[in-house]
């Protein structure tokens, strides 16, 4: 797959690594760990522009955002094949052109949205104005699984409400992070988006930084901790998006051939790397067999490969550490009398492929159902009640996600009220939309994204109180 044009030089080296293509393990470059005499002489910049770029019109703001979009959706094809080459998802179905599409949408409707200031309280004796401000900088850490559109989750609300960013894409997705951005800074003034790179302690001095107001996370719980005790010397506003172990209920009597693409997609998406993928599906004892058989039927259709090639919709897992991490759990699975109802064809390819898994004779108290696997691996567990069901879905500590699976709409949402998560999805998975908020309950992190909400969580409210 040849780039033929956005190609530029990496920032300034200190201690290279290496970034793979997932699918081949080919070398794609050396990635830096940015100095911390570097990441201070950004955060000193982004400071000065950030006072340039709140004090420019609302409308400006929202023209330039605007402009973003425009500059992503022209180079769509050029970035999506940088996300098939680093991260690995497929150009076709729900992969890299499915993302771009993300990046675009997810910018032109923070620019569509007003945030004016609000009277919140008036009488005869005084009268109350609630402001929205930006905050100032924004440390912004991206993950692996969905590089460039969770970066601009990230980037384009603090961008619109007058912050400026500091982004910390994954070591792992390094080079298609670095495209991306450069894409938006032929838009954007200068110092308003910057980017730093490297490993985990990279981040951790961005985000103790005592010049950063607000921290932007996706990634693990254990990491999350350690943004919240990063948190604690400079009072950084958070939001965190610390991932989940989605369960999912099919109540009984479910018409399962209505339903099977969405089932598998919600599950399968990105190889289940997703964060609210479905990764733990609880089916009734009765419906087990028929729901077993056309999930292995559906999936035994699905091709899997370099994501590169035509047809393909099914790709490799991104990274060494994420490949080994499935693969304990599977072997642990085995170990402990798991019923492997459904394996797929692994590619011969020297990439880092799992095939679709579907993994029966399991329950909660499994290492495969209670660890989130992040992966093409699906525990699927048999329930008696209902109530059985709700109770074991909501035993866990991730609360990012869930669906119920049913005909019955009533049924559905009354079953849906009992789940403990940020979203409840009803005869869908992880089907999110700019407008509408997204984030974790329990330890899935805290938080909100999108939407009127996500603006909200990147400005400072501020009251002015009259007195008449």
């Amino acid at each position: 797959m040849e780039n033929t044009s956005f190609v530029g030089e990496a920032p300034a080296v200190n201690t290279p690594f290496v970034s793979l293509n997932p699918s081949t393990l080919e070398v794609i470059g050396e990635v830096t760990d940015t100095s911390r005499e570097e990441i201070d002489i950004k955060i000193k910049k982004a400071k000065k522009a950030q006072k340039l770029w709140s004090a420019r019109p609302d409308a400006e703001r929202k023209e330039i955002i605007l402009k973003v979009a425009e500059a992503l959706e022209k180079n769509s094809q050029y970035l999506a094949e940088w996300i098939t080459k680093e991260q690995g998802k497929p150009l076709n179905g729900p992969g890299a052109h499915f993302e771009m599409q993300g990046c675009v949408g997810w910018t032109q409707v923070p620019a569509s949205l007003d945030l004016p200031e609000e009277i919140v309280f008036e009488d005869e004796t005084r009268k109350d104005i609630l402001y929205r401000n930006p905050i100032g900088v924004v440390a912004a850490i991206a993950p692996w699984n969905w590089p460039l559109m969770i970066a601009v989750w990230q980037i384009i609300p603090s961008l619109r409400m007058g912050n400026t960013v500091i982004i910390k894409p994954s070591e792992y997705t390094t080079y298609c992070s670095l495209e991306m951005i450069k894409v938006i800074n032929t838009v954007l003034p200068e110092d308003v988006l910057q980017v730093i790179t490297g490993r985990g302690e990279v981040g951790s001095y961005l985000t103790g930084h005592p010049d950063i107001g607000k921290i932007m996370f996706t990634g693990s719980i254990a990491t999350g901790k350690k943004v919240i005790e990063a948190s604690a010397g400079n009072m950084a506003r958070l939001t965190l998006e610390c991932g989940g172990n989605d369960a999912g209920i099919i109540v009984p009597g479910l018409d399962i051939a209505k339903h099977i693409e969405s089932i598998f997609w919600g599950a399968f998406l990105n190889m289940g790397q997703t964060c609210a993928c479905l990764k733990r599906l609880y089916v009734h004892e009765d419906d087990y067999e028929n729901v077993v058989a056309a999930l292995a039927e559906y999936s035994s259709h699905i091709p899997m490969g370099n994501g590169a090639d035509g047809g393909v919709v099914l790709g490799p897992i991104q990274n060494k550490m994420q490949y080994d991490k499935i693969q304990e759990l599977i072997r642990d699975a085995e170990n402990t009398g798991a019923d492997f109802v459904f394996k797929g064809q692994k590619p011969d390819l020297e990439g880092y492929f799992i095939p679709v898994t579907l993994v029966g004779n399991v329950d909660n108290g499994d290492r495969i159902v209670d660890e989130e696997q992040f992966g093409p691996v699906l525990p699927i567990i048999q329930y008696k009640t209902l109530e059985e069901a709700v109770e074991k879905a909501n035993a866990s500590e991730n609360g990012l996600g869930a669906s119920v699976w049913s005909d019955d709409l009533d049924k559905a949402q009354k079953v849906a009220s009992q789940l403990e998560a940020g979203t409840v999805w009803i005869n869908q998975h992880g089907a999110i939309h700019p407008f509408v908020p997204f984030g974790g309950a329990k330890q899935s992190g805290y938080g909100v994204e999108f939407g009127m909400e996500g603006l909200k969580a990147v400005t400072v409210p501020k009251v002015i109180s009259i007195k008449k």
